[in-house]
């Protein structure tokens, strides 16, 4: 057969001129792409053996190898798969004639950065053409399993390429690059080295289930002792002998193997290869997933937090590969921003290659693996809290914070992040509980689940506002996380049970019986406080609100409280803190009519309401509220003045 010269389509030239000035930000990724052709064509020719008994084609050892030249440059990736006919040379090499191009060539003009360019190579199957960053020229021989003919492609991207006949190529089908120089500014590596290739692979294709050889490094050559006058002192070298071929990468696609298969070493030395971590994860995850979408997953929890996991650069995401052949290192789409201290590994059938960031977000396909690997991980977290307590512990104490976040954001998913979720309680000094656990101790006739946000246990303990549910030993969960702030605005009620601050709103835990025996008293006490409650609301009236009786006081003469819709003052700290205008909301200022200061500050408004210095008792009452819950004062010197006049006078 003569060779013929072709010129590419318009669309394929243009095409080609984008990979030959490179589109790609990293020119590693054509190795891969020439050895996932490899490597499904390896996988075409097991498939048709299976299915053809006649087919003529040696499937005794198939592998896929690569060979470097450094003097003549070149770099040849050869497998002994399927290859190709002549027509299927030109079909799918040749023209790149497939509908997608122009709506590739569109898109690419509009991809706004290097990421999205080298996602759309892939989408549109022309990834082939990645060899064309590093070589002049690319050569392509094949010979298609059960044929007898060979054919040989050739061409340098510049507008034509040839195709002959290759008589003697052997089954399957060899791509030689002749490379370019190296050029460390372009990132154009020198892709002869073998450390390169060994990196190359390491990192992309290392769980390809064919095994990738290369010739390994000849062995220095030995030397003799000459005999005879001449020379007699020189040794003499003997020519180094080829060793055998290293296989490069290890085939240990560890998630597609039966987990009776695996061993846990096997399982941690890959959860740090992927990690960089130096502890064993806490819990491995496995999902297989058959039917009109298949792919597995494997997964973990590491056993401690990373230094940087609450920073904005943090790397998250899943590695992502398709047919056993690596595509990302960190797929976002594929687990959500709380969960992002999860790490593993997802192995896709039916993804295409390089698919950008930005598709992986509209995929269905990766929507629904997201929706099932969330489920998956949430529910793995819950069996961990009732089969292993003490690893449970260990996730809680590194990552409770974390999960915590979704509460914010899935609400698909709220009751099983809650479910999966501890807190520090009044019930235990030690040990946390869970929301299930709380309700099942709810006293009878109890309707909400009580809980009260602060900076420690020991200062929410001390508050005031818990003073009332101390005495009748109603549980209350101490939330001391910052996100607590958030999220309980964000989830009104667990179960049927409504979540409730006891600092926010009216607090009313009389029972139905006490509430009738103490009516008469609550009347004749807002009739008698009546007078004071109205003169501190006039003279505290740049403070609060309103000033009310309490009925969650027991000891203390004092507390403020935020009305039940509003923000409280923690929330807005936070909002400010993040560069946001809130506005600050007036709260309450709440008596113990029972307090001896309080019931002798009605006696001495009644007798003197124009006294002066009652004015800055009302002042200090208020201030002392302010601080007994961690607040701050407006005016702390003005605090310390009257309170230091007030001592004086007890001298």
């Amino acid at each position: 057969m003569p060779t013929e010269t072709f010129e590419f389509q318009v669309e394929a030239r243009q095409l080609l001129q984008l990979m030959i000035h490179s589109i790609y930000s990293n020119k590693d990724v054509f190795l891969r792409e020439l050895v996932s052709n490899a490597s499904d064509a390896l996988d075409k020719l097991r498939l048709e053996a299976l299915r053809d008994d006649t087919l003529d084609a040696d499937v005794s050892d198939l592998h896929i190898e690569i060979e470097a030249d450094r003097e003549a440059r070149t770099l040849t990736v050869r497998d002994n798969g399927i290859g190709m006919s002549r027509d299927e040379v030109v079909g799918l090499i040749g023209t790149i004639a497939n509908s997608g191009t122009a709506a590739f060539l569109r898109e690419l003009k509009e991809a706004k950065d290097s990421a999205a360019a080298e996602g759309l190579i892939g989408q549109f199957g022309v990834g082939f053409y990645a060899s064309f960053m590093v070589a002049d020229e690319v050569t392509l021989v094949t010979r298609r399993a059960g044929q007898s003919e060979g054919t040989r492609w050739t061409s340098d991207g510049a507008g034509t390429y040839t195709i002959d006949e290759a008589a003697d190529a052997p089954q399957g089908t060899s791509v030689t690059l002749h490379l370019k120089p190296e050029d460390s500014e372009d990132r154009l590596h020198d892709y002869t080295a073998s450390w390169k290739i060994k990196e190359i692979i390491k990192r992309y294709s290392d769980f390809i289930t064919w095994p990738i050889k290369m010739a390994a490094e000849p062995a220095a050559p030995a030397a003799t002792e000459q005999s005879g006058d001449e020379g007699a002192d020189e040794p003499a070298e003997q020519d180094a002998k080829p060793s055998e071929p290293e296989t490069l990468n290890s085939m240990k696609a560890l998630w597609a193997r039966s987990r009776d298969e695996v061993s846990d070493a096997e399982y941690h030395e890959l959860y740090k290869h992927i990690s960089h971590d130096w502890h064993d994860p806490l819990e491995t995850i496995r999902l297989h997933a058959e039917g009109t979408f298949e792919y597995q997953a494997l997964l973990f929890i590491p056993a401690q937090a990373p230094q940087d996991l609450f920073m904005q650069d943090y790397q998250r995401g899943i590695q992502l590969y398709v047919k056993r052949v690596f595509i990302m290192a960190d797929c976002e789409a594929l687990m959500p921003p709380y969960l992002r201290f999860v790490k593993g590994v997802v192995d896709a059938q039916d993804l295409s290659l390089n698919v950008s960031r930005e598709i992986l977000q509209q995929d269905r396909q990766i929507q629904l693996m997201h929706r099932r690997l969330t489920k998956k991980v949430l529910s793995s977290i819950k069996d961990l809290m009732s089969a292993h307590p003490e690893r449970y512990a260990t996730f809680w104490r590194e990552f409770g914070r974390v999960l915590k976040e979704g509460l914010l954001s899935d609400f698909e998913n709220k009751d099983a992040i809650l479910a999966a979720s501890s807190f520090a309680s009044t019930h235990d000094a030690q040990e946390l509980t869970t929301l299930p656990a709380y309700v099942e101790r709810m006293k009878e006739g109890q309707q909400e689940i009580f809980y009260m946000t602060g900076e420690s246990r020991q200062a929410i303990e001390k508050s005031p506002h818990m003073e009332a549910f101390a005495a009748k030993g109603i549980e209350v969960l101490l939330l001391t996380d910052p996100v607590d702030e958030v999220w309980v605005q964000a989830v009104p009620e667990f179960d049927g049970k409504q979540l409730r601050s006891v600092a926010k709103g009216e607090v009313d835990l009389d029972s139905d019986e006490e509430k009738a025996e103490g009516d008469a008293e609550r009347e004749k006490q807002q009739e008698e406080f009546a007078g004071l409650l109205g003169w501190l609301k006039e003279r505290l009236t740049e403070q609060v609100k309103d000033v009310r009786l309490s009925s969650r006081l027991t000891v203390s003469p004092a507390c403020i409280v935020s009305d039940t819709h509003d923000v409280t003052p923690a929330l807005e700290n936070m909002y400010r803190a993040m560069g946001q205008e809130v506005p600050t909301a007036k709260r309450i200022l709440e008596l113990n009519p029972g307090h001896p200061l309080v019931s002798g500050l009605r006696t001495a408004h009644a007798e003197r309401a124009d006294d002066e210095g009652l004015a800055e008792t009302a002042e200090l009452v208020y201030d002392m509220a302010l601080l007994a819950e961690g607040g701050e004062l407006s005016d702390p010197s003005r605090f310390v003045k009257l309170m230091a006049d007030r001592l004086e006078r007890t001298l």
